[in-house]
């Protein structure tokens, strides 16, 4: 989809066939690894992410394509995807250099081959699950066959305040969805987590997350603090204090959130709902303020020549200004 800012931001989700569990702690740690290789190369940028044992979950800032790359970063960015690179492969760096310093027509063929890949959601996600599924398919007695289901699935996500802050929250809660912490921090395989212990890439992911642009003091796109930053999205995971699935004390179990969410039609506190599997952030596909879902929202079913789609405010919670483009069932739950 063609927009008139410079990046746009999604959030995408990707399966295992057969919703198989099939991502162990190794394995959850090589897709870790490879998620920030392939994102350095595609020149992408992940301001989150969560890793389950049957699916994962990427939050990722994408330029526009045409954006300029230099021969020397195109290099170096060829050489993230083979950080222990085998003679021939040294040699294939050292022909590549040598061709684009001189500017040879096969150097033209592989630069343009090269770009093709590049500040894309789909050749990242691609080639990210492409790359993991052979180095799956090799460690696993030599499993043949697919991996993952055969597309993904992504939601356009606006790139500031309240809708991306949110999207965020919700992408490193899925370990405590999952039950497998109390605290998105002591799971080694989120964006939260990483942040948390130091990584910068990870850092610099929640600082975007939660820029604002306020009275002047800062301006459109800068970056918080750190500090601020890490200290504002733990307020909103945790309901500024509460403890994951309490509200006033009181236990509410995934169950009880769903009786009084779709049966009694009240409200839950937004921490609490982020907890459940809000459908709005894997099967919608426009997510942001009303003015910005329907503009993009035209774009989309114009592409493919539908009637324009009508943005609707989010239900269920006290979402503030999130509304969405979607054609879910009555379910505020999946």
């Amino acid at each position: 989809m063609k927009c008139a800012e410079s990046a746009v931001i999604h959030h995408a989700m990707s399966r295992v066939v057969g919703g198989e569990m099939l991502l162990g702690k190794r394995e959850k740690e090589v897709l870790r690894r490879m998620l920030w290789q392939v994102a350095d190369f595609c020149g992408v940028e992940v301001l989150t992410y969560s890793i389950m044992t049957n699916h994962f979950h990427v939050l990722v800032r994408v330029p526009e394509k045409d954006r300029a790359v230099s021969d020397a970063e195109l290099l170096r960015r060829f050489k993230v995807l083979y950080p222990k690179p085998t003679k021939y492969q040294t040699a294939s760096f050292a022909r590549l250099e040598t061709a684009l310093r001189e500017g040879t027509e096969d150097a033209e063929k592989v630069r343009a081959q090269l770009l093709a890949r590049m500040h894309d959601l789909s050749e990242f996600m691609k080639t990210l699950k492409q790359r993991f599924s052979i180095w799956y398919n090799r460690n696993h007695n030599n499993r043949l066959g697919t991996l993952w289901m055969d597309r993904f699935k992504s939601v356009l996500v606006q790139g500031e305040g309240n809708p991306l802050q949110t999207m965020a929250a919700y992408i490193d809660l899925n370990p405590v969805r999952a039950g497998l912490v109390e605290d998105p921090k002591d799971y080694r395989w989120c964006g939260y987590a990483e942040a948390v212990a130091g990584n910068q890439k990870a850092q610099r992911g929640l600082e975007v997350i939660w820029s604002t642009y306020a009275n002047g003091s800062k301006r459109r796109g800068e970056a918080a603090s750190l500090k601020s930053a890490l200290s504002a999205h733990r307020s909103l995971i945790f309901g500024k204090g509460a403890s994951p699935w309490t509200h006033k004390g009181k236990l509410i179990d995934r169950k009880a959130a769903e009786k009084v969410l779709n049966e009694q039609k009240g409200e839950l506190p937004l921490s609490v709902v982020l907890r459940c599997r809000v459908r709005y952030f894997t099967d919608g596909v426009v997510l942001g303020s009303a003015d910005f879902v329907r503009r993009y929202a035209a774009q989309w079913e114009a592409g493919r020549g539908c009637r324009p789609a009508e943005g609707k405010t989010a239900r269920g919670a006290a979402w503030g200004d999130l509304a969405v483009v979607n054609k879910l069932r009555r379910a505020v739950f999946g």
